[in-house]
């Protein structure tokens, strides 16, 4: 009888692996270097700050070019910040940039560190 029982439940755990899988359905997460606040490579996005900066941006692989008028260009590479999977965060010794912010991503946060300025941006 013990065999018995033995047998039937090698049995049964048998059966369960060979089952075919079937991924739970749900929300799919995003890969760690998709950027929803990049729409594409070379997409110029264009934001509006407070203190009367303006600025676009051009996503590449793992860097962000900003051009501003009174900043000049400056080419940014990929941070490991960010809180949540919309938000993005590249720097340089210069500046440092926050994208994806706010209730619909599209907010930015330019941190200039020479000199110190912080700029609250909108994307257009």
């Amino acid at each position: 009888m013990k065999s018995l029982a033995t047998a039937l439940l090698a049995a049964a755990a048998l059966l369960g692996c060979a089952a075919p899988y079937a991924p739970a359905a749900g929300p799919t997460a995003l890969p760690p270097t998709a950027s929803p606040a990049a729409p594409g490579p070379g997409a110029a996005l264009r934001y509006r700050c407070d203190q009367n900066v303006e600025f676009t941006v051009r996503f590449t692989d793992d860097s962000a070019v900003i051009e501003t008028g009174s900043h000049g260009k400056e080419v940014l590479l990929r941070d490991a910040g960010g809180l949540t999977p919309q938000q993005t965060v590249y720097s340089n010794p210069r500046l440092r940039a926050e994208f994806g912010l706010g209730a619909s991503n599209r907010e930015a946060i330019l941190r200039f560190l020479q000199p110190p300025a912080v700029a609250n941006c909108l994307r257009d």
